[in-house]
């Protein structure tokens, strides 16, 4: 008979033991961000199998009354040269061009007034058939209050990639080298050409239900693919010798965001513009920052 430890007893349903160990993190062969190759050693830690879910943080508000960060108006005093107008409750919604565009250019993202976890996609919008996919919309300080009130924790940066892992030590992608084994999709991305063009092989023009695809090795879902996850690791900014200056914002009086790690890419990742959907790839992301391809899921450290 197996003996389990007592961290191992599943604290909560519905998450997964992740051993711990030492593991060797991100990759030479992408991005120059996930450079150098490192060995990172991490506890053992329990991790939820899904995403977060809209009707997960739905529970949430209702037991709480939290508002999200999208749902509250901006500070004047932060963007003391904006038109007040502009300074209503939104978030950023993605759209796809008409066409082939400028890659650099980030023409597809757009600022939508009542764009909010309950509306994705701005105020026409709503998520009473989307239960099961993954809460967007939601900022670092949206996903560590939920977090907190789950009696959890966000993951960092190394735990996150061990658990996306599986396993399979160096491999590309979490399930193998392989990008769709015997044609088979593993992850919701984007199959096409980026931004105007998802051929939507795998079936999901946008996110998906949580455990729509097979788990790793550890039993977890969507550990890449879907939405992108927040973790609690600070992102160095370009300042600080940062390899992208993506994460290096300023507010309206000129002070420079922070940023987060996040992992995991999302259902906007596509090989001509963002192969992200690997345990290797890291982005930064703005704390006071949420769109519709990212989310979060929960970590339960023993002890």
């Amino acid at each position: 008979m197996v003996q389990i430890s007592p961290e191992e007893r599943i604290p909560t349903e519905g998450m997964a033991w992740v051993a711990g160990g030492t593991c060797a993190m991100g990759s030479e062969d992408f991005y120059p961000e996930e450079r150098p190759v490192r060995q990172v050693t991490v506890g053992g830690f329990w991790m939820d199998e899904h995403l977060v879910t809209v009707r997960e943080f739905r529970r949430f508000v209702k037991a709480t009354g939290y508002v999200t960060l999208a749902e509250r108006p901006p500070d004047a005093d932060d963007y003391p040269d904006a038109d007040p107008a502009l300074l209503v409750p939104g978030s950023i919604v993605f759209r796809p061009t008409s066409g082939p565009v400028d890659l650099e250019s980030r023409d597809w993202w757009h600022y939508v007034p009542g764009a909010s976890w309950s509306h994705p996609e701005g105020p026409g919008s709503d998520t009473y058939t989307r239960g099961r996919h993954p809460v967007t919309q939601v900022a670092y300080e949206d996903a560590d209050a939920y977090a907190t009130w789950a009696g959890k924790a966000l993951p960092t940066e190394a735990e996150w990639e061990r658990a996306a892992r599986g396993g399979l030590e160096g491999r590309r992608f979490a399930w193998g080298d392989e990008e769709a084994p015997g044609g088979r999709w593993m992850a919701n991305t984007w199959q096409g050409e980026f931004p105007w063009q998802n051929l939507c092989l795998d079936g999901h023009p946008g996110t998906s239900p949580v455990g729509a695809y097979p788990a790793n090795g550890y039993g977890l879902f969507d550990m890449t693919g879907n939405v992108w996850e927040w973790t609690c690791d600070r992102y160095p900014s370009h300042e600080d010798g940062a390899a992208s200056p993506c994460c290096a914002a300023r507010d309206g009086r000129g002070a420079r965001i922070a940023a987060n790690v996040i992992k995991g890419g999302s259902h906007l990742c596509a090989p001509n513009y963002c192969l992200r959907y690997r345990p290797a790839a890291r982005q930064s992301e703005d704390l006071d920052t949420s769109t519709t391809h990212l989310g979060f899921r929960c970590v339960i450290r023993p002890g």
